[in-house]
């Protein structure tokens, strides 16, 4: 198992070497599936924790261009748009885990759902806790109940949205020194939306054998 992962990338290198110069759509859309395909099933046969730690720490040390490159253009109810989502959602939150935190605590007190409670998510939610969380998710992904990860990171999206929403009222009543904060806070909260629905999405296809 360990011997099909290589420094620097850890993914197979074909992965990688399948996808450079490719222009053609079709090729681009069938290299995204294949390698999604191949990480996930290779890994959850064969779970080891130290592989499990580099794919969930992958772009720390490389970025999310790389990812991106792979899967950011596959259709959002995909399986490589499903693992975009859950990198992506990674990466904002430890961009952001002040920001991300805040809206989240928020989201729990404003909430009339039990999506907090689908997430995970201690209470209160710090920047590190978020940033663990995201992490527990990603593992999820690769170690545990595809599904159930999806849903996690959904229910996650959803809390921290609303979190931005009631954020962005709050300042248009109160902020008028930062004219555009309500309108980033909106955004944020609109994006996070989007994003819980189709990783919800992708987890109901998941559940019935229908994503890939």
């Amino acid at each position: 198992m360990t011997a099909d992962f290589h420094r620097p990338t850890r993914f197979p290198p074909t992965m990688f070497e399948g996808f450079l110069g490719a222009q053609d759509p079709a090729q681009v859309s069938r290299v995204a599936h294949d390698t999604a395909a191949a990480v996930l099933s290779r890994v959850r046969a064969d779970p080891d924790p130290e592989i499990v730690a580099r794919l969930v720490s992958y772009t720390d040390e490389h970025g999310i261009d790389a990812i991106a490159e792979l899967w950011s253009q596959a259709s959002p109810k995909s399986l490589p748009g499903a693992l975009w989502r859950i990198y992506l959602l990674r990466t904002m939150i430890r961009q952001d885990a002040a920001g991300v935190s805040l809206a989240f605590q928020r989201g729990t007190e404003v909430s009339r759902t039990i999506d907090q409670v689908v997430a995970g998510a201690p209470t209160p939610a710090g920047p590190a806790e978020v940033r663990e969380l995201a992490d527990v998710i990603l593992r999820g992904v690769f170690a545990g109940d595809f599904a159930a990860a999806l849903e996690r990171a959904a229910a996650f999206c959803r809390v921290a949205s609303t979190g931005f929403a009631s954020l962005a009222d709050d300042a248009d009543a109160a902020d008028a020194a930062h004219p555009d904060r309500p309108g980033m806070l909106t955004r944020r909260a609109l994006r996070l939306s989007s994003l819980g629905e189709e990783l919800a999405a992708c987890a109901r296809l998941w559940r019935h054998e229908s994503l890939d």
